[in-house]
């Protein structure tokens, strides 16, 4: 028989202002095996977990049930407390009476009958909890950085300077990300290319630091310290080794009007291109979409003029398999399509852009030279319409494909780009159409007003309701104005649209390969909203920048350094210690039908024959499952899916679970 110790927790007035904790502890000390209940304040204080160790000491408890908070937040807590007293970590159990009862309670009668159940099954499950053991893996000393913005490139020197070994996959033929693309940076309107360029070279040059451009993640096993990851390497049709970066072999294309993704189509590239002048690396790429030679086998001409003979027209994919101690998201962001919102005309009007297009245009290396010209006309525009929120902050259910949050970036960029324009183009009306204007980050506030102050930007609460082109080529913009309760009409010669961001298209299908937890809009959750940020609910897995949610690249760039510092936490160790609440079957009755095989999402499973004695002493050979301890994470999913009831989990074992079913229905 268990000799059982409850504590039941005040958690200030988080427990005690819906619950009567004392009905409680007293209710559960009358259960069978309980020779000891108390309450208290503040159990996951220190002097909280005294009481616990005393306790187990004086009453020579076997186990003990902690009525407190969710056992996310401090069951590891309580069981370094009972191991501290001499008693095995996993005979405690935590029943949740606080998020799954006080929190959602607000009749305390009611609130104290439920307490008493979930006591009460946990009471009756830790009668038959017994004493495990955590078994211990070693660590792989290589972290895996996914995408190659500046989060990843961050992420990556961090870790690298610690002095481990990490690899970045990223999509594209060249690592940077978004901030590539970006001219200038708020507030300090230093340039996006001066500060991330010596980032991206420090990468190519960090002797710690391997990188795969124009790659992708496509499976991932294993666990924490022990990933393997296959990474495929898309064929470029050019010898990285061999290409030296010249670009003759881009002057020299005769297919020349390939859409410039890097300018958003707004002029053209070569079929073999190098994305932009700062590319790390800088090696050239064919785009076999385009490359006459790859479709019709008709032209050669990058072949003949390559010095270095690096074109290789019979390339193919690469599949690489390498092992890593930890895994880094860092897969950024895109703006929404703006396909569904034609009352701002974006399909109809060129002169309708976005606010990264924008980018492109005032940036020296983009489709104008730096020189702020419709792309209709080539013209110099002198009134430009600003439209904040396009597709943010959308009340559900969102048809249109915005998003109901909101993008936290674009106050301030617009603030930058009217303030850029107005400051290089006097000559030129600004008007920015706002439904508020956030500005939350250390010297943002500053900035916004100074754009609207110092340089003249007409600032309007209101919506724009239509844009609508005119036979003279301007814009005829109709918005509101609720300050000064009136309707405006402005004839524009450029609109320039804030459109909302989302994750990148990639997280959704990595998140699954990864076992890691997605929100409705796809962005990555956190193992804790404010206690763990960085971490993943999978254990080895972390997040960096914008694939965990909307920031901008001061906020990314820190959180890039957490991350870091988390990996390298974990690859400092030699050991990991196992969960041991592991799978187990019983041999005798597995049935050999590998359904616990296919849905065990870490390949902890096989099959093999094994010896059993038969009637007559006769000898049967029969197909059973086999648990690889060291891989299985204790995820349960084989015990729901065998049909036999063979496949049990430690700690958590059918009996274990029925047993607190019948102590609720009492």
């Amino acid at each position: 028989m268990q000799r059982i110790g409850v504590f039941v927790c005040h958690c200030g007035t988080n427990i005690a202002g819906t619950v009567d904790v004392r009905a409680v502890a007293e209710a559960l000390g009358k259960e069978p095996g309980v020779v000891f209940s108390t309450d208290y304040q503040y159990m996951c204080s220190e002097a909280g977990q005294n009481i616990i160790k005393d306790a187990i000491k004086e009453h020579s408890l076997t186990s003990a049930v902690i009525c407190s908070c969710s056992p996310r937040m401090h069951e590891a807590t309580f069981r370094k407390a009972a191991s501290a007293a001499g008693l095995n970590p996993y005979m405690v159990e935590v029943a949740n009476i606080r998020e799954q009862c006080s929190w959602i309670h607000k009749d305390k009668a009611t609130a104290t009958e439920k307490a008493v159940v979930l006591g009460r099954a946990a009471v009756a499950k830790v009668q038959l909890n017994a004493p495990l053991k955590a078994g211990e893996t070693p660590v792989t000393k290589r972290a895996l950085v996914i995408g190659g913005g500046i989060a990843g490139i961050q992420t990556a020197l961090d870790i690298a300077d610690a002095g481990f070994e990490v690899d970045i996959v990223e999509k594209q033929p060249t690592i940077g990300g978004k901030m590539t693309q970006i001219d200038k940076t708020f507030p300090t309107l230093d340039c996006a290319a001066c500060i991330l360029t010596p980032k991206m070279v420090d990468c190519a040059q960090n002797e710690k630091i391997r990188i795969y451009s124009y790659s992708e993640v496509s499976a991932v096993k294993g666990f924490v310290g022990n990933f393997s990851v296959t990474i495929r390497k898309k064929a470029r049709y050019v010898d990285e080794l061999k290409c030296t970066g010249c670009g003759i072999c881009t002057e020299k294309c005769p297919q020349r009007k390939v859409p410039n993704e890097f300018n958003l189509g707004m002029n053209n590239r070569s079929a073999v291109y190098i994305p932009f002048a700062q590319a790390i690396p800088k090696v050239a790429v064919i785009d076999p979409d385009y490359c006459m030679m790859l479709k019709s086998g008709k032209c050669g001409v990058c072949s003949k003029v390559c010095g270095t003979g690096a074109i290789n027209y019979k390339q193919e994919d690469e599949f690489i398999e390498n092992r890593y101690g930890a895994i880094v998201v860092a897969t950024g962001y895109n703006p929404i399509s703006l396909e569904n919102y034609d009352e701002f005309a974006y399909s109809q009007s060129k002169d309708v852009i976005t606010s990264l297009e924008f980018e492109r245009l005032t940036n020296a290396a983009g489709p104008t030279s730096g020189t702020l010209l419709r792309p209709s006309d080539g013209k110099h525009p002198h009134t430009i319409v600003f439209v904040q929120c396009v597709g943010s902050r959308e009340s559900p259910p969102c048809t249109k494909g915005g998003k109901e949050y909101c993008s936290k970036i674009c106050c301030m960029y617009t603030a930058k780009h009217a303030m850029l324009t107005r400051e290089k183009y006097p000559d030129t009306d600004v008007y920015v159409f706002y439904i508020d204007v956030r500005t939350p980050g250390k010297n943002f506030d500053e900035f916004y007003r100074r754009a609207a102050e110092q340089f003249g930007v007409h600032y309007i609460k209101g919506m724009v309701g239509k844009v609508a082109p005119m036979p003279d080529g301007t814009l005829s913009v109709q918005g509101s104005d609720l300050i000064e309760g009136k309707q405006l009409h402005i004839s524009a010669d450029l609109v320039v649209l804030a459109a909302a961001i989302e994750p990148d298209k990639s997280a959704r299908p990595l998140a699954t390969m990864l076992t890691a937890s997605m929100d409705t809009n796809d962005f990555f959750t956190e193992a804790h909203p404010k206690l763990r940020p960085v971490e993943s609910p999978t254990a080895g897995v972390f997040l960096s920048g914008a694939c965990q949610g909307p920031k901008d690249i001061p906020e990314t760039v820190a959180q890039a350094g957490a991350a870091a510092a988390k990996v390298i936490g974990l690859l400092a160790k030699d050991k990991l210690t196992g969960n041991p609440c592991i799978a187990h079957p019983d041999e005798l009755m597995c049935n050999g039908c590998s359904s616990c095989e296919k849905v065990c999402p870490y390949g902890a499973i096989t099959y093999v024959d094994k010896e059993f004695r038969g009637p007559n002493r006769t000898t049967l050979i029969r197909r059973v499952a086999s648990v690889n301890e060291a891989v299985c994470q204790g995820c349960g999913a084989c015990t729901v899916a065998c049909p036999s009831g063979a496949m049990d989990l430690k700690g958590f074992s059918n009996s274990q679970i029925m047993a607190e079913v019948d102590a609720i229905c009492r």
